[in-house]
């Protein structure tokens, strides 16, 4: 049996579908993976052994079908559903597995604050898609695999809090001066990741202590910026990428939820009967979150009392019980 998964992006969301991946290799007998996804994305999946081969788009959608066209798929596990997802299902032809996206739900919640959301997350209604196959959840969480000898060493070696400051969004992010009060707050040595965008932010954050922050913002590839993750005591995240890949490594993780919320079934995933921690960072009794249009630069309502309104302290306190053995 032949797959091909459709998962274009981003970060986190492959990360999210990761344990389909991983229960459909492992449960069908001699079945072969592909995985179509974007070539910018190609890092966080490239050393997956559950994926025997990987197919990436760029920009000419007709060229991908030409090419997935020499291969016979006998299905298609649609894991995206878009438009281009739904262009290569008609133009392959082959029987078609795909996820409930709950986009009607998704409306109602963010436009309305109507929940008709399932108790159901995204990572198990990914593999609820092969259950025509036979596939179930095997409880074992996320993954994300980093290639051999990636290694970024001689940081803080009585450990370190790793504290990711970006988001792919602006409205799902604390804003500059509230990172500045977070770190203050927290004793410990800190690690700042995040990309080149980033980088001008975390080095006025880290000027406030130089000794005690550190900040590889833009410094580092995405396996090595996993590794940091992999690698430190615990992780605060907005939602975002690296706190899925926080959860697949199984860390105590803080999230700090804005424009998003765990009411959209994308809280931190772990596998099942897991004593790490987690934390969910968010302000109570707002109704206008999860946010009417999250992927914006700014606050819709204009206040973004979402993030503007954190505990903080709070926070800090979770850093401090979450940092000592469990």
């Amino acid at each position: 049996m032949r797959l091909l998964f459709i998962r274009f992006s981003a970060i986190g969301d492959i990360v999210l579908a990761s344990a389909a991946f991983r229960c459909a290799k492992q449960q069908l007998p001699g079945v072969e993976i592909h995985l179509l996804t974007k070539r910018s994305m190609k890092a966080v999946t490239e050393a997956n052994p559950y994926i025997d081969q990987f197919h990436y788009f760029d920009s000419d959608l007709a060229a991908t079908i030409e090419e997935l066209k020499g291969y016979s798929f006998d299905y298609i596990v649609d894991l995206h559903k878009n438009l281009r997802s739904f262009r290569i299902r008609l133009a392959l032809g082959v029987p078609v597995l795909a996820y409930n996206k709950l986009s009607v739900e998704k409306f109602l919640l963010t436009k309305f604050q109507v929940n008709r959301m399932p108790d159901r997350h995204i990572s198990l209604r990914s593999v609820d898609a092969l259950a025509p196959l036979g596939v179930v959840y095997d409880g074992k969480g996320l993954d994300h695999f980093i290639p051999a000898g990636t290694q970024v060493s001689g940081l803080f070696p009585e450990g370190y809090v790793a504290l990711v400051i970006g988001a792919s969004y602006a409205t799902k992010k604390l804003p500059l001066e509230s990172l500045k009060q977070l770190v203050k707050l927290i004793p410990h040595p800190i690690v700042l990741i995040g990309g080149p965008e980033e980088k001008v932010e975390g080095a006025e954050i880290a000027a406030l202590d130089p000794d005690r922050i550190l900040n590889t913002c833009g410094m580092y590839s995405l396996h090595e910026s996993a590794a940091l993750v992999r690698d430190a005591r615990l992780v605060i995240s907005h939602d975002t990428g690296m706190l899925y890949i926080a959860c697949a490594f199984e860390k105590n993780v803080i999230a700090i939820w804005g424009a998003t919320s765990p009411a959209l079934q994308v809280e931190p995933f772990m596998p099942e009967n897991s004593k790490t921690r987690v934390f969910q960072a968010i302000v109570p009794n707002l109704t206008c979150q999860p946010c009417s249009n999250f992927g914006t630069k700014t606050c819709p309502k204009g206040h973004f009392n979402c993030m503007k309104q954190q505990d903080l302290p709070a926070i800090a306190r979770q850093v401090g019980e979450m940092w000592q053995p469990a």
